[in-house]
């Protein structure tokens, strides 16, 4: 497996995020989203981000943490990357259409959306972890073939082979329901090795979980 490349979170557009950096928006979070920000809670990029920035978490950080002692720079850099991935790939992109129940129609996903639906998808199989996802081929050409390239890493102890199925399987059901793009292939290439979960991470998770929860259901009332 090899290591990620290096990225600069520094050196991010703030246009990928409607004017924010993945820095702000992770102090939001750390913050209990408190006080309100409308150009963070308005903007569908800044919550793709911030959702995966907690599901980052609930994945990993508990138990890079406990194992920073013998390897901080390496899990540093990982963990940067996978923050610069969230970043860039939360932008909207390019309109991926949809197929119209009328001729007047003209619906659409952002490239970005659908970006959200795999990472989501991907971090939702146990001791996966996804570090970044592209889209190959013409995605504004309803019908014309797509492949998804999703890189993740995995829980070290973890079957790797079945980890990288479950990920492929339901990457690939989730965009078969949502999307109406032509899959022609989902890869998945396992890039890394997660250290062992803390037995602290639930507890960290739902921390997080329940502050957003808290937020939204504020927002609601």
């Amino acid at each position: 497996m090899t290591e990620p490349d290096p990225v600069r979170l520094d050196s991010l557009e703030p246009d990928d995020l409607d004017g924010h950096t993945i820095d702000e928006l992770a102090d939001y979070l750390d913050a209990g989203m408190r006080p309100v920000d409308p150009t963070i809670d308005d903007s569908p990029a800044c919550q793709n981000a911030l959702a995966a920035i907690i599901r980052l978490r609930q994945s990993s950080l508990g138990s890079l943490e406990a194992a920073a002692a013998d390897e901080a720079p390496a899990d540093e850099s990982w963990i940067s990357g996978v923050l610069a991935n969230i970043s860039i790939e939360a932008r909207a992109g390019r309109d991926v259409p949809l197929r119209p129940e009328a001729p007047t129609e003209r619906p659409v996903m952002t490239e970005g959306a659908i970006r959200s639906l795999v990472r989501s998808a991907g971090d939702g199989v146990p001791d996966a972890l996804i570090a970044r996802c592209r889209l190959e081929g013409d995605v504004v050409e309803l019908g014309a073939p797509v492949k998804v390239v999703v890189e993740i890493a995995v829980r070290t102890g973890a079957a790797i082979p079945v980890v990288a199925s479950a990920v492929r399987e339901t990457v690939a059901e989730v965009l078969a329901t949502q999307t109406d793009l032509l899959i022609e292939s989902v890869d998945v290439v396992v890039r890394d090795l997660l250290p062992p979960s803390a037995g602290d991470d639930d507890d960290t998770a739902a921390q997080v979980q329940v502050q957003l929860d808290a937020h939204e259901e504020e927002d609601r009332a």
